[in-house]
């Protein structure tokens, strides 16, 4: 077995939209998207189990997290500045609404919220969260920001009933054992 990576991820790999796609663009609909990462899950989960699979979902959204803040987020110190960035770059990328609802960052907390989440909503009620790439997403984008660590778990997601996925964010090095 080869240990050549054929795909480890660069930001050039996105390649030059205009270039490659001079009548369609860089638009595509919701549903291919979906069809994209729910195909992937159904053949990884087959594979390797739903707990390895969301390993796997939660990484990519780490990695992504990671590439997103470097590029399309001009680095601060402030959160009120950074928070404005991400809502504007999350809305007109057409990713999701995300509103703060609570952020205490001396104590390494956040309760925030993606409306119109670009993984779930309308999805039907499944009976549990499924943004386990959010939660790597989100998880990377804070401690890019911060330079600390989060653990991110969404509470609130459109497949459990709720019409907007909330998740909790908390600083790992606040963690008792039991939470992480």
């Amino acid at each position: 077995m080869s240990t050549e990576r054929r795909y480890e991820f660069s930001w050039d790999l996105l390649g030059d939209i205009e270039e490659g796609r001079p009548n369609l663009g860089n638009t595509t609909r919701v549903e291919i998207y979906r069809l994209m990462q729910f195909t992937f899950r159904d053949v990884i989960e087959q594979n390797l189990g739903s707990e390895k699979t969301d390993e796997i979902f939660f990484a990519a959204g780490k990695l992504a997290g990671k590439e997103f803040y470097k590029h399309m987020i001009t680095s601060t110190q402030d959160l009120n500045d950074f928070v404005n960035q991400l809502q504007e770059v999350l809305k007109d990328l057409g990713i999701g609404i995300l509103r703060i609802e609570k952020a205490d960052m001396e104590k390494g907390e956040l309760t925030l919220t993606v409306s119109e989440d670009l993984d779930c909503s309308g999805l039907p009620e499944l009976g549990y969260e499924i943004c386990t790439y959010d939660e790597g997403f989100i998880s990377a984008l804070l401690e890019s920001f911060t330079g600390t660590p989060f653990h991110v778990k969404e509470i609130d997601c459109w497949c459990t009933g709720d019409r907007t996925c909330r998740f909790t964010a908390k600083a790992a090095s606040l963690l008792s054992g039991a939470d992480q």
